[in-house]
């Protein structure tokens, strides 16, 4: 027969531990003790406190700011998770001196910090720029989509948001009308559609104090945009994983060691209106480094998400020496235009295009000859020159248009018109010959990205900016925010990269 020695699991046994020798050099923690400890100016963290007199002691913020941050470079963003855990995790105990803060004093910290931020990002960045780690040659900028705590089912135009509380009403009183007209229903019925309607009643409240309360947004054509009712400031956004409800994180790294040196989040899709201030708040950090006139020799890239022709023009002047993509870069590249992959992908994206509707004609598929000035449609009809000199954005273009009585008889006209025919035929337009029109920014920057030169230097791009966002994401888990409205997010997006820029000061120190 086995015999096996006692299970003695259900022992006490007291273990002395010695905090300080919990932290090990080398390790992160150790590296944001003691940068927190010896480098931070923390006095602005002060005016938040007036108990000097009174009232109970305060957590030292240092002490905040080494668990939050230690919490946020392992993934833990919640505020009970990270109470929890200086509980339960020897290294928070060792962090925070075993005070174990409640959830509702770490989430506080964490939502005040937008006025505090700012300065401790740009002391880290001091520190950085002193062990060498910003190279000053080349910066990169873009932006992660990141979701936010809300919910992109409360999203919405004014008009949608009015139609959904409408909807909500009828439901409403559907419940009620069922009531009347059924009074043999038993009381677990009647509470159940009770609890329904109340919840019914409380959304459409909820729907129409917003709509009184808030202005609509407006898009950068100034056409109306959904709104959140939850975060306003948030945006609902369509990424590779699919629709959130969240911000675009805009970081701009410098490519020797991928140092975020800006970060800023905004609620919108698009990118184009980042760009200036970003730039401007580099400049300015720059400044802070004691280094001015770093824009006369650094280079600068940016994706086509950022490629307009204000934004070149502000480029221009800078100093920068700059590298923006736009929209074609990709299919002018021989490399692209040569792969076989490249091709059998646009023949996928092709199919899946006409399988939602149906293509309509380019000007490609109209027989324009320009020694004899004409231009024959699709249908094999003529078209008369209605100008030689349309000019659009600072170029000039040949205009021709359809006569509208072939227009209106036309086999294809679904094809070929968008609307219905009323007024005018097809109008269709070739552009002049390069050589006689005044290249405007972006036919500069597309002559300079396409150089050999300039395609060598956008290519480090990927490699500047592209790591960061997924350390920050993926590896760290920092993939949602969880406060609300433009300034407290934008504080926490700076708290992530803070982590990132830590992080590489680990072997420095």
């Amino acid at each position: 027969m086995a015999h096996y020695k006692a299970d003695e699991s259900y022992q006490n046994k007291f273990i002395p531990v010695n905090f300080s020798e919990q932290i090990i050099p080398g390790t992160y923690e150790y590296a944001l003790a003691h940068i927190i400890d010896n480098h931070l100016d923390l006095t602005s963290f002060d005016q938040w406190y007036n108990n000097d007199q009174g009232g109970a002691t305060a957590y030292l913020p240092s002490t905040m700011l080494k668990i939050i941050l230690f919490a946020y470079s392992r993934g833990i963003i919640s505020s009970r998770r990270i109470a929890n855990a200086c509980r339960t995790n020897i290294t928070f105990m060792s962090l925070s001196g075993d005070i174990q803060p409640h959830y509702t004093s770490i989430a506080s910290f964490v939502a005040k910090m937008h006025d505090q931020i700012e300065p401790l990002f740009t002391q880290i960045l001091l520190i950085c720029d002193q062990e060498g780690l910003i190279g000053r040659n080349m910066f990169a900028i873009d932006g992660c989509k990141i979701s936010s705590n809300a919910s992109k089912e409360w999203s919405g135009t004014f008009e949608e948001l009015e139609r959904k509380e409408n909807k909500l009403r009828r439901a409403s009183k559907r419940i009620l009308a069922r009531h009347q007209a059924q009074d043999e229903l038993s009381d677990d019925e009647i509470n159940h559609d009770l609890r329904q309607k109340g919840k019914l009643d409380e959304s459409a409240d909820k729907i129409k104090q917003f709509l009184a309360t808030h202005e609509e947004k407006l898009g950068a054509r100034g056409t109306p945009v959904k709104s959140n009712i939850t975060d306003p400031h948030s945006a609902k956004m369509t990424t590779s994983k699919g629709t959130i409800q969240g911000y675009n994180g805009i970081a701009i790294s410098d490519d020797s060691h991928q140092i975020i040196l800006y970060a800023s989040t905004c609620g919108s899709v698009g990118e184009q209106q980042t760009l200036k201030p970003a730039v401007d708040a580099l400049n300015t950090q720059f400044e802070k480094l004691n280094t001015p006139d770093t824009f006369k020799h650094a280079k600068f890239t940016a994706d086509s998400g950022f490629h307009s022709e204000e934004n070149l023009k502000y480029l221009a002047t800078t100093g920068l020496d700059s590298y923006i993509a736009d929209t074609g870069f990709r299919s002018r590249n021989p490399l692209f235009t040569q792969s076989a992959t490249y091709h059998t992908e646009k023949e996928k994206n092709r199919k899946k295009r006409s399988k939602i509707k149906q293509k309509r004609f380019t000007p490609a598929d109209f027989n324009f000859n320009k020694q004899q000035m004409t231009c024959v449609c699709p249908a094999g009809q003529p078209m008369w020159l209605n100008s030689e000199n349309n000019k659009i954005k600072d170029k000039f273009y040949y205009r021709f248009e359809g006569f509208l009585n072939h227009c209106r008889n036309c086999t294809v006209q679904k094809r070929c018109m968008q609307k219905e025919v009323k007024t005018h035929g097809r109008q269709v337009i070739f552009a002049h010959d390069k050589a006689t029109q005044k290249q405007n920014c972006s036919d500069r920057m597309k002559d300079k990205i396409d150089s050999a030169l300039g395609r060598r230097q956008y290519s480090k791009r990927l490699g500047t900016i592209e790591p960061v966002f997924g350390n920050i994401t993926t590896n760290k888990s920092m993939n949602r925010f969880t406060l609300r409205g433009q300034g407290k997010v934008n504080s926490q997006w700076q708290m992530y990269c803070l982590v990132h820029n830590i992080e590489k000061l680990r072997h420095s120190l």
